[in-house]
């Protein structure tokens, strides 16, 4: 396989080039093998990579763009009023094949609305669907949508389905459980989209179809796979987040409460970092947007370097795994 060659939307994000660049040039530095092209206003990223003499500048390349989608910028406006603008670019350079996949941290409506227009979607599905990888009490889960679609039919909701089962194949899970997410088990609960993606997906060969699925379970990893719309699924996205972030804060106060607790603390310290390591988000940044013909990563608007390494990392592996390919070789056989 070529060396893989991603292409960073560098003006995105809340803490633009600053931290994107920073983020980037880590990122050539574990993964020997990497190209990337930061794209966006030339002469502020070169100041920025001047800032780091040691990088490999035959691994990184800087591609101008003079417009930037500012991240509360109405997404019609950035498809028709900024051709130039660092998130356009850098999905027209994976359009073109000179690279192999896009990382953005911008505005994710733009992104999507950009995307859906330069690269189109694969055949079979109407909308693409963000997905990424939660933590459980097994490992980790994999929630679809994000938010790309906050209104969804149940066919949308069943093309999730089989995205998302394939992409949990090709992280490797070899059959991976495929629920929907809902406000109880039994099949009489529920809105009418859910039960009629229900229905849909029972009668789905070649999907590993468990049913309904409640928040708790989620998290206790009783399936590999969750679906349900932009809406909810954005929610529990940021719930969770929010939660990891309390506990951590509840548990160092917790602490550093006496001296006695903190004798306590010193002790468990190594399990508590272990912890924190596994739920940081910086861990598991990175949204795909499953559905497109080709590899475009969401990173979290508010991502720091490591945050943002993530996101790379995570298109990096869909470079690998050739996800679209997979997708597109899977889809005519699971789809209605």
């Amino acid at each position: 396989m070529s060396a893989p060659i991603i292409a960073i939307d560098a003006m995105g994000g809340d803490f633009g080039p600053h931290c994107i660049v920073r983020a980037s040039i880590a990122a050539l530095a574990e993964h020997p093998s990497l190209h990337l092209v930061l794209v966006g206003q030339a002469p502020l990223i070169e100041d920025l990579i001047a800032q780091s003499p040691t990088v490999d500048r035959a691994r990184l390349r800087v591609e101008h763009a003079g417009e930037v989608v500012a991240m509360d910028e109405l997404p019609a406006k950035a498809l028709r009023g900024k051709p130039d603008s660092s998130m356009r670019v850098a999905l027209e350079l994976l359009h073109s094949g000179r690279v192999q996949a896009c990382v953005s941290a911008g505005n994710t409506g733009a992104l999507m609305a950009l995307s859906r227009f330069v690269l189109k979607t694969l055949p079979g599905i109407d909308r693409p669907a963000m997905i990424t990888a939660v933590p459980t009490r097994a490992g980790c889960c994999h929630l679809l949508d994000l938010g790309a679609n906050v209104d969804c039919s149940a066919e949308q909701l069943y093309q999730f389905a089989v995205m998302g089962a394939v992409a949990a194949q090709a992280l490797g899970v070899s059959r991976p459980r495929v629920a929907l997410l809902n406000v109880g088990t039994e099949e009489v609960k529920g809105n009418q989209q859910v039960k009629l993606a229900a229905s849909l997906l029972r009668r789905a060969r070649g999907l590993n179809y468990i049913g309904f699925i409640e928040g708790d379970g989620l998290y206790r990893g009783d399936a590999d796979v969750v679906v349900c719309d932009g809406f909810v699924g954005n929610i529990v996205l940021k719930s969770s987040e929010g939660l990891a972030s309390m506990i951590s804060a509840r548990i160092e106060a917790l602490f550093s409460s006496s001296l006695a607790a903190r004798m306590v603390g010193l002790l468990a310290l190594p399990l508590l970092r272990r912890l924190r390591a596994d739920l940081a988000p910086a861990q598991h940044n990175g949204a795909s947007f499953l559905g497109l013909q080709g590899v475009v990563v969401k990173s979290h608007g508010a991502a720091g370097v490591e945050d943002f390494k993530s996101a790379i990392r995570r298109a990096l592996i869909e470079i690998e795994e050739n996800l679209p390919q997979r997708l597109y070789g899977r889809l005519e056989d699971l789809l209605l």
